[in-house]
């Protein structure tokens, strides 16, 4: 697959309307109508607390699984959040995501960040 056919969407925003309105909403879409290939969330920051903690996150993490968005999250950030377990639990893949970063924005990959 060619990277122009994978999107990646930095979650970096902890506001439940903002994540379900936009992230779960276009991300789980983008699959289901195939306007990309592969969607990656990659978790970062507060939304790595918001996904432990609100129940009706955990159900569009549970929902966008099931569309086949593969999430994964910064592993310093929820490790310094203390969440790093609780996000496994979730089927989100805990590891350490600045290279991730930094070679989805050196390379031809689409990112789009909340």
């Amino acid at each position: 697959m060619s990277a122009s056919n994978h999107l990646y969407i930095l979650w970096t925003n902890g506001d439940p309307v903002t994540s379900d309105k936009m992230v779960f909403m276009y991300g789980i879409n983008a699959l289901k109508k195939g306007w990309w290939e592969k969607v990656t969330i990659i978790v970062w920051g507060a939304p790595a607390v918001l996904a432990t903690e609100n129940e009706s996150i955990q159900g569009k993490i549970k929902a966008a699984r099931k569309a086949g968005v593969y999430l994964t999250a910064c592993k310093a950030c929820a490790d310094q959040l203390g969440v790093s377990s609780q996000l496994g639990d979730l089927g989100i893949d805990v590891q350490y995501t600045g290279q991730l970063l930094t070679d989805i924005l050196k390379g031809d990959e689409k990112l789009l960040t909340i």
